[in-house]
């Protein structure tokens, strides 16, 4: 849980200088010891701690909405794994180009509390899982304050079925040729109407399969024109046009977009692919504890928000936590949050709540980059850690 980034050996003496407040490291356990060890560890443990972390959360931190939703939003990504036969014949490999050598590569996903920044599900399988079926075990944790935000690649008739089921709300952008009653909409140039959605024969196979019924549901279908001059086709569950005018929706779609940042802060800020181990059992356990260390991290971040409030008052941008530079801080300070008694826990969690509410960046409205998709992440490779 320690965010590692380095070698074995190099982390395992920093965690004992910093739990024994040593001023010089000294070796207290081997590499070979750790290795023997997490053997032992079940993957499991950070998921029921992440999912105690969050439940505990909502339940007794003031938490911010979107008239009253939860906004969740559900996304999926790849990571580049250890070039290991177990981890290769476990999650599968990506066929880059041709005559490259095939790439191993597992399929993550999580549902992301786009507000509150915390992770509240997440998800690494091997490759062949499609997103869409990933999404469908994150909707059934979903309660019914909760509304989901898609990106094109999920709506599905099935999959919406679901999220109504489970008693939540939907939003999600569509292509406007998916549907029939879809490319009508399109083609009318209305701003919004109200449709029945039908399923097709493969969407009542999966409901059929589910256990759910087929009957067609109202959906409400609204147009938004970018910036850009392209045509944005959102279909929602919340058909009340009265309690969500037409007008919400584009500012609502682009709420969306910080668990693409989160994406960001994991591959880039706590270097996902920078695996400790060389088996399946490690990857889980590495993706796992650093999904659980970033929740823990920006949950603490989350109750500075009153003081930075206050600071923006008297500027003139409103401000916002360093999220890299409060990883950054949390890193060994997790050690002794697990380690210390809890009265000592208080004050450590004070510092860190004074220190992250004094590490802040301006918020620029209406700043935009051209997306670049591209970008050629940096390649880890085990046997070459850096010195940390």
């Amino acid at each position: 849980m320690n965010m590692n980034k380095g070698s074995y050996q190099d982390e395992l003496d920093n965690y004992f200088k910093t739990l024994n407040h040593l001023e010089v490291a000294e070796r207290i356990v081997t590499k070979g010891a750790l290795t023997k060890a997490r053997k032992k560890l079940k993957y499991q443990a950070f998921i029921e701690l992440n999912e105690h972390m969050a439940s505990h959360y909502y339940s007794y931190f003031p938490t911010a909405s979107w008239y009253g939703f939860n906004l969740m939003a559900v996304d999926g990504s790849t990571l580049r794994l250890p070039d290991e036969p177990e981890i290769i014949e476990h999650f599968g490999v990506w066929n880059i180009k041709k005559g490259d050598r095939p790439c191993p590569k597992a399929r993550i996903s999580q549902m992301f509390d786009v507000i509150n920044r915390v992770t509240v599900d997440a998800l690494i399988t091997p490759k062949k899982d499609g997103e869409r079926e990933l999404a469908a075990f994150h909707f059934l944790k979903l309660m019914p304050n909760d509304l989901i935000l898609l990106d094109r690649g999920y709506p599905a008739f099935w999959l919406f079925k679901l999220i109504k089921t489970m008693g939540a709300s939907f939003c999600a952008r569509v292509s406007c040729t998916k549907w029939k009653v879809i490319r009508k909409f399109y083609h009318s140039g209305q701003q919004e109407r109200i449709v029945k959605l039908c399923p097709t024969p493969l969407s009542s196979l999966k409901c059929a399969e589910m256990g759910f019924d087929k009957r067609p549901f109202k959906v409400r279908l609204i147009r938004v024109e970018l910036s850009t001059g392209e045509t944005e086709i959102l279909i929602t569950s919340l058909t009340d046009t009265d309690k969500y005018p037409q007008n919400i929706f584009a500012d609502l779609y682009h709420l969306r977009w910080p668990v693409e940042e989160d994406y960001k802060t994991m591959k880039c800020r706590l270097q996902l692919e920078n695996f400790s181990g060389k088996s399946v059992l490690s990857v889980y356990q590495d993706f796992h504890a650093k999904v659980f260390s970033k929740n823990f991290t920006s949950i603490i971040a989350n109750t500075t928000k009153d003081d930075i409030e206050k600071l923006s008052e008297h500027r003139n941008f409103q401000y916002q936590i360093n999220f890299a530079q409060a990883l950054s801080k949390m890193k060994h300070t997790i050690v002794l949050l697990f380690t210390r008694p809890i009265e000592k826990v208080k004050s450590l969690i004070t510092k860190l709540q004074k220190i992250y509410s004094q590490t802040v960046e301006q918020i620029r409205p209406e700043r935009k980059y051209k997306r670049k998709h591209k970008v050629k992440l940096k390649k880890f490779h085990v046997a070459y850690k850096p010195i940390s």
